[in-house]
């Protein structure tokens, strides 16, 4: 069950390529789907995930933003849909996700700036060359961020990709056919122990989603392991009450057969410096 992540510039014809490697394979894609399932579940518009991950909100908007939880949630859409397999993924932070998924090539879509120049006055139909180069660099700054801020890594960074491919030299039909060869490799053979991987992955963040939508959990912030649908909770915790919602929630999520709570709680003497024991 193949599963494929790209990444890409604004301009690169990335979309081109996984249309066809999904048509060819007989993959499904994952693009704007994203963005519909996370505003679902914060109960926002649509438009403003797209245009807080295309750079193009507003300052009151990006300082509105619930960040975080846009984060939780995307993680959940993309591991979740991952680990059902035979997909294509472009963007969303889904090379960074799956990269360490031994099965799954994280590819990056590049060309040069100028020719993304090009390509969008003549996909918007303008002579406005400084237009076109101000939303390709806005484009980039805002993918950037976002992937500093989420996964802490550069993007663009040639280490995190398994193949990088420049559609300046290549036809998105020879791109189409590179990274078809590529599943072929032994080093992308879906195994047992990379499925479960995956699998585990996806569980965890189902849970860190459910924690994220509840409001006795909502600011939680610890670590899961999930293994076979075995959940390990670790961390620290400000109270009895907040150590049992955790366990609570988590064992609630569908997929979760038992949860070991090593949660530890925060003595008061902690939060609260002058407090007497």
């Amino acid at each position: 069950m193949p599963v494929v992540a790209l990444t890409q510039g604004m301009g690169s014809l990335a979309q081109d390529i996984a249309e066809q490697l999904a048509q060819e394979l007989k993959l499904a894609t994952l693009q704007h789907e994203v963005a519909e399932r996370v505003a679902s579940k914060m109960q926002v518009p649509k438009s403003l995930i797209s245009r807080l991950r295309t750079g193009q909100a507003g300052t009151l908007e990006r300082w509105r933003a619930d960040r975080a939880s846009i984060a939780v949630y995307t993680a959940e859409e993309v591991l979740e849909t991952a680990s059902r397999g035979n997909v294509v993924l472009r963007g969303w932070g889904a090379t960074a996700l799956l990269r360490a998924v031994p099965h799954v090539p994280c590819i990056r879509i590049m060309r040069p700036f100028e020719k993304r120049v090009q390509w969008l006055m003549a996909e918007l139909d303008i002579d406005d060359r400084d237009l076109a180069e101000k939303e390709i660099q806005r484009s980039d700054e805002s993918n950037a961020s976002r992937m500093n801020e989420q996964f802490g890594v550069t993007w663009g960074d040639p280490v995190l990709f398994d193949m990088v491919l420049n559609t300046e030299r290549l036809s998105a039909d020879t791109c189409v056919q590179q990274i078809k060869a590529l599943l072929l490799r032994p080093e992308f053979a879906e195994t047992p122990a990379s499925v479960a991987l995956l699998q585990g992955m996806a569980l965890a963040a189902r849970v860190r989603a459910a924690l994220r939508g509840s409001e006795l959990t909502e600011g939680v912030d610890v670590t899961i392991d999930a293994n076979a649908g075995a959940i390990k909770l670790s961390g620290i915790v400000v109270s009895d009450d907040e150590r049992a919602a955790t366990e609570q929630v988590t064992a609630g999520v569908p997929g979760v057969t038992s949860v070991d709570n090593q949660l530890r709680v925060m003595k008061m003497s902690r939060l609260f410096p002058s407090a007497k024991n």
